[in-house]
C-alpha cells in the first residue's frame, strides 16, 4: 500500500512547497510520512467534524487547502477549535496535509478552477512571481557537454515557458592542478593541466535544485565538479498569484453577475459599479485578493473576482473595474474537485473521498 509520503510527493509535484508564501504553513502538519494509506478525505478546511468524517469513512489522511495549524501552537489543551481538531486527529491516527498558497500560485491550481467554472479562455497568471527560478552554471570538457545537458534536460532543467532544452554555452580554457592524492579524469596528479571546456548555463525551478545538482554530479566526468547556482530575478510566467482570462463573448455586467453567482454557487455577490458596462476580460483570485487589484487594472480587466474585500477597499475600484466579492469559501471550495481529480489520476488502489461537510462559517439570510 502507498504511504503518506507517496501522496505528498505527488501533491508537491503539482504545487511545490517552495512556492508558498513566507507566512504560510503548507505541508504535512500532523502524522508520520511512513504511515500506510487506508483512504484520503479531501476538504477545503479541517474541523473537528471533518476529522470525525474521516474516521467514519476509514480515511487516515485528510488533504485540505487551508492549514489547520497556521500560527504557532504553544500548547494542546483543547481550548479552541484548532487545538481540539489537532487532538482529535492525533487520537484517531489521522494525518493532515495542507496545500495552500503553493496551490494558489501554480498555473493549474486554485485560480485555474475558478477560470474553468467561468469559462475563461487564454488564462494566464495575473502576477508572476520572481525568485522562483535559478540558474546552474558549470564547466565541462567539450566531449561531455551534450551528455550532461541531455541528463539535465531529462531532470527538468532548461525549460522556459513553451520552450525546452534551453541552454547557453561558451568555449574557453580551464586550468587545474591535481594534488598527489587526487584521481583526475583528465591529467596527472601533481601536474598542472589546461583543458578545452564549455561553460554551460541552464535555468530550472528553484524547488528542483537538489535533483538538478545531483544529476550533474552523477554524469559529470570530473572528480570535483566546478559549478555554481544563483537565484534569478526573472519572473516565472507560470507561477504566481491570481489569473486573468477572457470570456468567449463579452456580456452585459448584470448578465455576468448572474452567471458568476450561479457558477460559483454563492449566496451573494458584493460588487462595485464600473464604467465598463460590458465584461470581457476577467481577473480572478481565490480567497483574499485585494492585494492584486493594481495587477487586475494593469491587465485591463473589466471585472475582478475574489473575496474578503473590506469596505474602504471597494473605493479603490475608482469606477475603472468591477470588483466582485463572492466570499472566501465560495471562491475556493471547488479546490476539492481539483485535488480529487489530480490524485485519482495517479492512485486507484485506495479510497479517495470528497468531504461532505460544509465548513463555511458564513451564512446568508436571503
Amino acid at each position: 500500500m502507498p504511504q503518506i509520503k507517496d501522496i505528498t510527493r505527488e501533491l508537491e509535484k503539482l504545487a511545490p512547497l517552495s512556492y508558498q508564501e513566507s507566512y504560510d504553513n503548507a505541508g504535512l502538519l500532523v502524522g508520520n510520512a511512513a504511515t500506510e494509506i487506508t483512504g484520503i478525505l479531501i476538504s477545503l478546511d479541517v474541523t473537528e467534524e471533518v476529522v470525525e468524517e474521516a474516521r467514519a469513512r476509514n480515511c487516515n489522511l485528510i488533504v485540505a487547502h487551508h492549514p489547520i495549524i497556521f500560527k504557532g501552537l504553544k500548547r494542546l489543551n483543547g481550548n479552541n477549535y484548532v487545538e481540539r481538531t489537532v487532538i482529535k486527529a492525533i487520537q484517531n491516527n489521522i494525518a493532515i496535509y495542507a496545500t495552500h498558497t503553493n496551490l494558489d500560485h501554480v498555473q493549474l491550481g486554485v485560480n485555474n478552477m475558478i477560470g474553468q467554472r467561468l469559462g475563461l479562455q487564454n488564462l494566464k497568471v495575473l502576477a508572476p512571481k520572481n525568485q522562483v527560478l535559478k540558474k546552474l552554471t558549470f564547466f565541462t570538457p567539450l566531449t561531455h557537454s551534450q551528455i550532461i545537458l541531455d541528463a539535465l534536460f531529462q531532470a527538468g532543467a532548461g525549460e522556459i515557458g513553451q520552450y525546452s532544452n534551453c541552454s547557453f554555452r561558451t568555449e574557453g580554457t580551464g586550468t587545474f592542478l591535481p594534488s598527489l592524492s587526487a584521481n583526475p579524469a583528465i591529467g596527472i596528479p601533481g601536474q598542472a593541466k589546461d583543458v578545452n571546456e564549455h561553460r554551460i548555463e541552464v535555468m530550472f525551478p528553484s524547488h528542483m535544485q537538489n535533483k538538478v545538482v545531483s544529476v550533474l554530479r552523477q554524469v559529470h566526468p570530473y572528480e570535483e565538479v566546478a559549478y555554481y547556482v544563483h537565484i534569478l530575478e526573472n519572473e516565472n510566467q507560470e507561477v504566481g498569484a491570481g489569473a486573468v482570462g477572457e470570456l468567449p463573448e463579452a456580456m452585459p455586467a448584470d448578465d455576468f453577475l448572474r452567471m458568476l453567482k450561479k457558477q460559483m454557487n454563492t449566496g451573494v455577490v458584493k460588487y462595485t459599479s464600473s464604467a465598463n458596462t460590458m465584461i470581457k476580460k476577467v481577473a480572478v483570485c481565490g480567497g483574499a485578493g485585494s492585494f492584486l487589484l493594481k495587477d487586475a487594472k494593469r491587465a485591463q480587466a473589466d471585472a475582478f473576482v475574489t473575496a474578503d474585500y473590506k469596505y474602504h477597499e471597494f473605493f479603490d475600484a475608482e469606477n475603472a473595474i468591477m470588483i466582485c466579492d463572492i466570499g472566501h469559501y465560495e471562491s475556493e471550495v471547488f479546490t476539492k474537485d481539483l485535488l480529487y481529480n489530480y490524485l485519482s489520476g495517479i492512485f486507484s488502489n485506495f479510497a479517495l473521498c470528497l468531504s461532505e461537510v460544509t465548513t463555511n462559517p458564513v451564512k446568508y439570510f436571503v
